[in-house]
């Protein structure tokens, strides 16, 4: 029900409950769902599991609500003074009449700014193409020379160089050194993929760093960046963070591993893998000749056992030929007897029924009448059926019961009242008569 048609009867008393749950309607249609921050208050968690809390600043604070099935997903806890952004529905309790919010995720305050302006930037380079799948360029199966853009006391440094190590140890690997976090980063790691690509020594780019915040993380969330990843030359993996941690950087480079070590592991080839590999061929060629030269040798004697003096092919073939000859000669006088046989009965068959034709033309014209007899007997018969059902509807028509002087009556749900127990006093009701129809209250009621 709109709002406007609730409340268009100008001199209706409503009852509370319908207007709170008016109000309610009004606020969850029009008020969408939004981000809120401030810092909590009057926190209590309930016996059910909820959390109950106030949300204020220095000029006003608002009552929330956020049930148990969405607290239990909260990563950290909640306490009072927190300051913090709330994704909430604006709503009324009704049965108090209190305006609320019923929070679905809480976040620490001063993420939000951090998360609007990573939108905005993936935004601007995705219209941009920068993040399009046909620029993205393969990288190398068996790299010369790997470069490596992180900070040299970085743990994801040695995860990466331990991994290189234990796969492909005869790949030599560069290190451009470069801070990862802290002001002024993200233009140091711009120039560190700059540098890489002038000196051109490379073949592929890791560009890593460890999990942290998304503040710890934000150099790699930064334009100069993504603008140095698209430009380079030389193509670039990007291990930044945990499998979890997105960032611009990812989105950017030609290929986004979910760790440092995996992205260790996506540029080159695991030695022992490769060795393997090499063996299973190695085996599988050996195989491979050794059924081909068993293959060869039965060919050859196979063709040994059928080759034949050619006297010998010569007179088994005449045999054949002259058994071939005897065949087709009995083939061809049984199938001619075979046809005579066929012929004679097809005649025997004619010959029958040519006597019973005249009969069969008599016991059709016969079934024909008595068809066209049959259906207006039956034509009759319907058409009487379908008087005789028109006349009992006719009787059983309710507006010619209310013509009668008779009248129904149904109560505010519109259901039929039959019974004086169905109704109570002051209950309104509605008759209606065989023209138009009136709405009465009851006064008094006897038949219990």
């Amino acid at each position: 029900m709109s709002f406007d048609l609730f409340f268009e009867e100008k001199t209706r008393v409503f009852r509370v409950a319908e207007l709170n749950f008016a109000i309610k309607q009004l606020l969850e249609s029009n008020v969408p769902l939004l981000w809120v921050r401030g810092e909590i208050s009057n926190l209590v968690k309930a016996a059910s599991g909820h959390f109950y809390f106030s949300l204020k600043d220095d000029q006003a604070q608002v009552r929330c609500v956020m049930f148990r099935h969405k607290n239990q997903l909260l990563s950290e806890p909640i306490s009072n003074g927190q300051q913090v952004e709330v994704l909430a529905v604006a709503t009324l309790y009704e049965q108090r009449g209190d305006f609320q919010l019923t929070v679905e995720q809480i976040r620490p305050a001063g993420l939000g700014i951090l998360y609007e302006q990573f939108a905005r930037l993936k935004q601007l380079l995705e219209s941009q193409g920068l993040f399009a799948a046909e620029r993205k360029r393969a990288l190398p199966v068996f790299p010369k020379s790997i470069g490596i853009i992180t900070s040299p006391q970085a743990a994801a440094l040695r995860d990466v160089l331990t991994t290189l190590r234990l796969r492909l140890p005869s790949v030599p690997v560069v290190l451009y050194p470069t801070p990862v976090q802290g002001t002024g980063s993200a233009e140091k790691i711009a120039l560190a993929i700059q540098l890489a690509n002038r000196r051109a020594e490379c073949d592929v780019l890791i560009v890593c760093r460890g999990g942290g915040s998304i503040e710890d993380l934000w150099a790699f969330n930064e334009e100069v960046v993504a603008r140095a990843i698209a430009a380079s030359e030389i193509p670039i993996v990007s291990g930044v963070g945990h499998e979890t941690d997105f960032t611009i950087a990812d989105f950017v480079a030609d290929e986004r591993a979910p760790t440092p070590t995996a992205a260790a592991q996506r540029v080159v080839p695991d030695r022992h893998a490769l060795l393997r590999g090499l063996r299973d061929q190695a085996q599988h060629l050996q195989r491979a000749q050794r059924n081909r030269m068993q293959n060869a040798m039965q060919a050859v004697d196979y063709l040994q056992r059928r080759l034949v003096h050619p006297a010998q092919q010569l007179q088994r073939q005449t045999q054949q030929l002259d058994q071939l000859q005897q065949r087709m000669l009995r083939a061809f006088a049984y199938r001619k007897q075979h046809q005579y046989w066929q012929w004679q009965s097809l005649a025997q068959r004619l010959r029958v029924a040519s006597i019973d034709f005249a009969r069969m033309q008599d016991r059709q014209a016969n079934l024909a009448d008595r068809l066209i007899k049959a259906m207006h007997a039956a034509q009759a018969q319907r058409i009487g059926r379908v008087d005789n059902t028109a006349q009992h509807l006719i009787l059983l028509d309710p507006t010619k019961v209310l013509a009668r002087g008779y009248s129904m009556v149904q109560d505010a749900s519109g259901s039929v009242v039959s019974d004086a127990g169905q109704v109570t006093v002051g209950a309104e009701l509605r008759i209606t008569f065989a023209k138009g129809w009136a709405r009465t209250e009851v006064k008094e009621r006897s038949g219990e």
